[in-house]
């Protein structure tokens, strides 16, 4: 019998326990700090160069490249590993699920990824670490150095829209998945949380890995509202014993 494929859609709380704030939760980033939502606004970003030197001292002292997958990122890579199929679909910029084992190809960022910059003007691409340097070195708004234009790490601002393509694919795992996980998301911000949603429409066991609740619990069919970094190990270890030839210990 073939092995059911896992969606996992993961938020900024997979990643809480790697030091990286979220943004929405009751200690969130925006609610500590509502003026720092106009660093990562594309229209305000854009058009203030002191908005873009907040921005990028942001970036080079929050130091969230130096950040490392934990407990639950090392999860996902390994259910991957076991043979599973997976394919994983974050809101997160971070790049943890890669660092932790899992491969590229199957990992969908919907909000794109901190670790590269890119040009607004030429679409020049390059890694964050190489634009930090600069920052580091003096340059408070760093330019292309292909055109001159304004450099933006290379993530959905708000005021952008999502890739088409990559939300395209989403769609299509969400609708082809047999188990869809939705771990550490409000499962509020449109389209990425309608995932959940579609999953649901096309049969898929829902389950719902969030401290709070979310808008999709009523369809959940199961609800863990346990610490991330310990539920979903144990959640995925049970998935692979599900998913093992020999079936769950006792059938």
């Amino acid at each position: 019998m073939a092995k059911p494929l896992v969606a996992l859609l993961t938020g900024a709380g997979i990643s809480t326990d790697s030091g990286i704030p979220d943004y929405r939760g009751p200690n969130g980033l925006w609610r500590r700090d509502p003026f720092a939502e106009k660093l990562v606004t594309y229209e305000y970003y854009m058009g203030d160069r002191e908005i873009r030197r907040r921005s990028w001292r942001m970036r080079r002292e929050t130091g969230a490249l130096r950040a490392e997958p934990n407990a639950a990122h090392r999860a996902v890579a390994e259910l991957e590993r076991s043979g599973v199929p997976v394919r994983v679909i974050t809101q997160n910029v971070d790049g943890l699920h890669q660092l932790a084992g899992m491969p590229a190809r199957k990992v969908l960022e919907l909000h794109g990824t901190a670790r590269s910059f890119v040009c607004t003007g030429c679409h020049a691409r390059g890694p964050m670490a190489d634009a930090l340097a600069r920052v580091e070195a003096g340059e408070e708004d760093p330019p292309c150095r292909e055109c001159g234009g304004i450099l933006k790490p290379a993530t959905v601002m708000f005021g952008e829209r999502l890739d088409p393509v990559v939300l395209g694919q989403a769609a299509a795992v969400s609708k082809g998945c047999q188990i869809f996980v939705a771990v550490g998301t409000s499962l509020q911000v449109q389209p990425a949380a309608g995932l959940a949603g579609v999953a649901a429409d096309h049969g898929a066991r829902l389950i719902i890995v969030n401290a709070e609740p979310t808008p999709y619990d009523d369809r959940a069919d199961e609800i863990v509202r346990d610490p991330i970094g310990t539920a979903l190990p144990e959640l995925l270890r049970g998935i692979t014993a599900e998913a093992s030839p020999a079936g769950p210990p006792g059938a």
